[in-house]
């Protein structure tokens, strides 16, 4: 990101005037409806409504949440308007419930140039996932060209459809357009994400929260073909060389693996203005409860 970007998210991060105090990588959120949020926070605890419950199984958490949470935690505690965050990995070793969730975070470095920061997933007291997130310092681009592929050429979101509602009663738990290669179709996909909620009530949604909860859909874009999902992730790993702008995130899949029962899947990510940065995530085989 060049020193205009830079001076840009600084200035609007100044200029930014928020109910409560935080610190934050952009200031830049967008209003949500009057939704169930995925959680309400009581002191120092996260509760998790209905609609935070995951496709495997209704009695645990969605995957999508917990790296949500993970990441809206490591930047209200340390977010800083002059780093970019990186790189955020989330490891996910057990699948909690709906029993109230704490969220801690440390700091393994704290350099002029590079910020490392831990968090950990704790419900009803055991953990549950953690996540790493590399926070860099912006600057200019070295000079000279570096090859890269071809970004994609494809529909405006504005101009598609939302498919069938993910929730109960058509409410959706967040939206998504397609784009190319549909569910239960042997083809490559693309998609548009867009939230539908807030993930803690009363905080509007930042890019990085954004991206935190889009995170998850790599598993599902990259390890689904002709046959319903049959894999579950457990982890994700985000690249970014920026944070995305605007409502729509787009996910594109490029690469596909299992042997053994262990899958990997990544993806490419984009807002409106052209790529942003990639996923990548390791699953393992398992049969979806009906």
């Amino acid at each position: 990101m060049g020193d205009q970007h830079c001076v840009r998210a600084i200035h609007d991060y100044k200029l930014c005037k928020r109910s409560k105090p935080v610190n934050h990588f952009s200031c830049q959120s967008l209003p949500m409806t009057t939704r169930d949020p995925f959680f309400r926070q009581e002191g120092d605890k996260f509760i998790a409504t209905s609609v935070s419950r995951g496709p495997w199984n209704p009695e645990l958490l969605h995957g999508r949440v917990i790296a949500g949470l993970l990441s809206f935690q490591i930047e209200q505690n340390h977010g800083d308007p002059e780093f970019l965050p990186g790189r955020l990995t989330v490891d996910m070793y057990r699948a909690p419930d709906f029993s109230p969730i704490e969220i801690t975070t440390k700091v393994v470095r704290d350099g002029y140039r590079i910020k490392v920061i831990d968090a950990e997933f704790l419900c009803n007291g055991k953990s549950m996932g953690r996540a790493s997130c590399q926070m860099l310092r912006r600057t200019e681009n070295s000079p000279g060209n570096v090859w890269k592929p071809p970004t994609w050429t494809v529909p405006a979101p504005e101009s598609l459809k939302d498919v069938q509602a993910f929730g109960d009663g058509g409410t959706p738990t967040w939206r998504i357009r397609n784009i190319s290669g549909d569910m239960g179709v042997f083809a490559q996909r693309r998609v548009w994400m867009s939230e539908a909620r807030e993930l803690v009530e009363g905080f509007p949604l930042t890019p990085f929260t954004r991206i935190g909860l889009v995170s998850d859909f790599a598993s599902p874009c990259a390890n689904i073909g002709d046959a319903p999902l049959g894999y579950i992730n457990t982890d994700v790993t985000v690249y970014l060389h920026r944070l995305p702008r605007g409502e729509w995130i787009g996910m594109e899949s490029i690469n596909h693996g299992a042997t053994d029962g262990v899958a990997i899947g990544e993806c490419f990510i984009y807002d409106v203005e052209g790529p942003i940065g990639s996923a990548s995530v390791t699953a393992l085989a398992q049969v979806m409860k009906r």
